[in-house]
């Protein structure tokens, strides 16, 4: 028997109160588990499972959604956990009897097995063993389905996996579980508090980043240098679990950066780095866990706590849900100027492995090498999984409007660099005399890192104190590597993987042809040093601009104008970005916003206003096919989409259509303005539409409406043809 702690208690008693509470209400209902990372929330959610269905006057079934290969770890666990009194049975899809979830039983799948569009578990089968068929029969049979979705944050609200949750399963209670929820606004929440679990000696005190690193003195560079600290704190672990009369062997994580297309692949330098120290594939001291495409080496019993494996190689997918209690350091190489560590992956090392803290106090402490100088701690960075709201149109008050609305195809030229970039970047790096802007012997290129950081409180978003920096010489493969990366990073507006190699030739031409500099090691020292890197970024940016006018806009004005009949999404889906506004009289409920400029901010105010007649107001967006734009030509008559700020239904069935502007905006919109109201003076004659709207501008506390034909603005002075607004 696991011996609970008091937190844990404290939280089971209260989600099998809360649970048992919404079983009796009508309707369908949320309740958020919110545990951090480490905490327990698996054995938690299963005991408070036992004490529901011993204390439920319901007969209850159960279903276990989560991602990845969770749901095998986590039935697997449960199973351990009911082995003795067997009072909840744990089951996959083949495993039940008669299509139909037993009373006191649990249904486990992952996401990803029903969020496709050719299941066999969702669609209908000649045997009828699909979900909607099981979760039929076992509502049928009389019970009530109580959903839990692990890792909840990961779970992406799409409209397919939300029409699966609330017309597939329809559960009367969802249960979701996560360490940094996303759910806003749940009907119940449960959430344990983090110093508890610290306290309780189930996680480390606190990590320290780069301790002591400017103590250790290693020539190859920043990469070996924090490998060689970080494998050093190993063994100085290793002693003090011995000490203690542990056999614990320690393991260090090392987290790869996504290998990106034209970039120095950091996998095998990393191997062949810690061949240096011994460690190696082959003597099994060294594992590789990275996707299922590549490489999975060495995993084999990796978890126990005496296993021979001293380093693991991973990529972000490990970071959720993989549980090694005796993992203890943390490197990670990131990206170009990234600075943000997760949540979910510094949790890999918090586990205490013997669920207590020791008298050595280096065993209570998680460590993390990088190769950073600056660091900051984020929710959630796992690109494999992205986290999004939903917001749904209000199909109680909501009757089609069908607006022609169109939306403008530009050809593909625009998102990568052709091969005329580098003479385009020659005549302007020669035209503006970058030559005589150059430092041809720069300061030594360094690695900046991070000493003695520190984190304490590991489940709150934060910038990371430090003691102060090292300074690093760095190798040629750390230097191609960083030379890599920063041309990537300024490959915007243009395709990264397609455009970087051009931007590289360009840079390599210029110096061979202008400078008589052969050396690709000198050229990258050059461009990347502080005295050069601004100057460089700014004439590939002057570069770029002149490729645009000259190669992408010729073929940017061919376009394919698509027509559509309009109206407002069903569903819209939002990123982390965004966040829940509580407006009444928006049409997407909830309303998620993103940023809003202050003249946008106020008119929504205005249409909230309960003594208005507006009935429902639209945010538009931009740039999608789902948003409304008109057909406009700017002033270099180029075919161009208007999408405007807002779209509203008035009581009286009027339409509104209105962007607001203010200053200089609204001084140079002349061309959306005329082309709104050609629009809508065409629909309302052809197609007998109750449209109006336009250009609106706030000025001295009233808003004021432009609805000419022909279009003028004077910020001084609003004349006759500047109407105050009237809702």
């Amino acid at each position: 028997m696991i011996e609970l702690r008091q937190y844990q208690e404290t939280a089971i008693e209260e989600l099998k109160t809360k649970v048992n509470e919404m079983l009796k209400y009508s309707g369908n209902k949320v309740c958020v588990f919110k545990s951090p990372t480490g905490s327990g929330k698996t054995i938690m959610t299963a005991e408070f499972l036992k004490r529901l269905v011993l204390h439920s006057e319901k007969d209850l079934a159960f279903i276990w959604i989560s991602v990845n290969q969770l749901h095998d770890q986590s039935r697997i666990k449960l199973e351990n956990y009911y082995e003795d009194t067997r009072i909840i049975k744990c089951s996959e899809f083949e495993d039940l009897e008669d299509k139909t979830i037993g009373k006191n039983e649990i249904l486990f799948f992952n996401w990803q097995s029903i969020n496709k569009e050719k299941n066999i578990f969702i669609r209908e089968n000649e045997q009828d063993n699909n979900l909607t068929k099981i979760v039929e029969n076992t509502k049928e049979a009389g019970r009530e389905i109580i959903l839990i979705i692990d890792e909840s944050h990961h779970t992406a609200k799409s409209e397919k996996s939300i029409d699966i949750i609330e017309k597939e399963i329809a559960p009367k209670v969802t249960i979701e579980v996560s360490a940094t929820p996303k759910t806003t606004k749940p009907d119940q929440l449960v959430s344990v508090d983090f110093d508890a679990v610290k306290n309780a000696e189930m996680i480390k005190k606190e990590v320290a980043i780069n301790p002591d690193i400017d103590k250790n003195k290693i020539k190859g560079g920043a990469d070996k240098l924090v490998i060689d600290c970080a494998l050093k704190k190993r063994d100085e672990l290793l002693k003090a679990y011995k000490k203690e009369g542990s056999n614990i062997n320690p393991l260090v994580l090392i987290q790869l950066p996504d290998k990106k297309t034209g970039v120095v692949d950091k996998k095998e330098d990393i191997i062949s780095i810690l061949s240096e120290f011994g460690i190696t594939i082959k003597n099994k001291k060294l594992a590789v866990y990275l996707s299922d495409k590549e490489d999975k080496i060495n995993l084999t019993n990796i978890e126990k706590e005496d296993n021979e494996t001293e380093v693991l190689i991973f990529k972000q997918a490990i970071a959720l849900g993989w549980d090694c209690p005796r993992a203890a350091i943390l490197v990670l190489f990131r990206d170009w100027k990234s600075l943000i560590f997760s949540i979910q992956t510094i949790g890999r090392i918090m586990r205490m492995p013997e669920l207590k803290h020791y008298k050595s106090e280096v065993l209570n402490k998680g460590y993390a090498y990088t190769n950073l100088s600056d660091i900051e701690i984020a929710e959630d960075i796992a690109k494999d999984y992205i986290t999004i709201y939903q917001s749904r149109r209000r199909n109680d008050i909501y009757q089609d409007i069908n607006l022609q609305s169109i939306y403008i195809k530009r050809q593909r030229a625009k998102t990568r660099l052709s091969g005329q970039f580098s003479s385009i970047f020659l005549e302007v790096a020669t035209n503006n005399k970058l030559k005589e802007n150059v430092n041809l012997k720069p300061t030594k290129l360094m690695s900046e890192l991070m000493i003695d950081g520190r984190i304490e409180k590991l489940d709150q978003i934060q910038i990371v104190e430090k003691k102060g920096d090292l300074e690093v010489g760095i190798t040629e493969r750390e230097l191609q590597y960083r030379f890599d990366l920063y041309i990537k990073s300024v490959s915007a507006p243009f395709a990264p993987a397609d455009s970087s190699g051009r931007i590289k030739t360009a840079i390599y031409k210029y110096f061979i042809n202008k400078l008589k500099i052969k050396d690709e090691t000198q050229v990258q020292m050059i461009v990347l040093s502080q005295e050069n890197n601004l100057t460089i970024t700014n004439f590939i940016n002057m570069a770029k601009k002149e490729y645009i006018i000259k190669v992408v806009e010729e073929v940017a004005n061919k376009v394919e104008i698509q027509h559509e009949v309009w109206n407002v999404p069903e569903v819209i889906d939002h990123n982390s970005n965004y966040d829940e506004a509580n407006y009444s009289k928006s049409i997407m409920k909830p309303q998620y916003i993103k940023s809003q400029s202050k003249p946008e901010i106020e008119f929504t105010e205005i249409l909230e206003n309960k003594k208005n007649n507006v009935e429902w107001w639209f945010k538009n967006g931009e740039s999608e096919i789902k948003y409304f734009a008109v057909h406009y030509k700017d002033i270099d008559k180029i075919d161009r989409a208007f999408y405007v700020d807002f779209i509203i239904k008035s009581k009286d069935g009027r339409i509104g259509l209105f962007d607001t502007k203010s200053g200089f905006t609204a001084k140079e919109t002349t061309e959306k303005a005329e082309a709104l109201q050609k629009y809508i003076s065409e629909q309302n004659q052809k197609h007998k539409k109750k449209l109006w709207g336009g250009i609106i501008v706030q000025k001295d506390g009233s808003f004021r409406l432009n609805q000419q034909e022909k279009y003028s603005f004077s910020e001084k002075d609003l004349n006759d043809d500047w109407e105050y607004l009237v809702l």
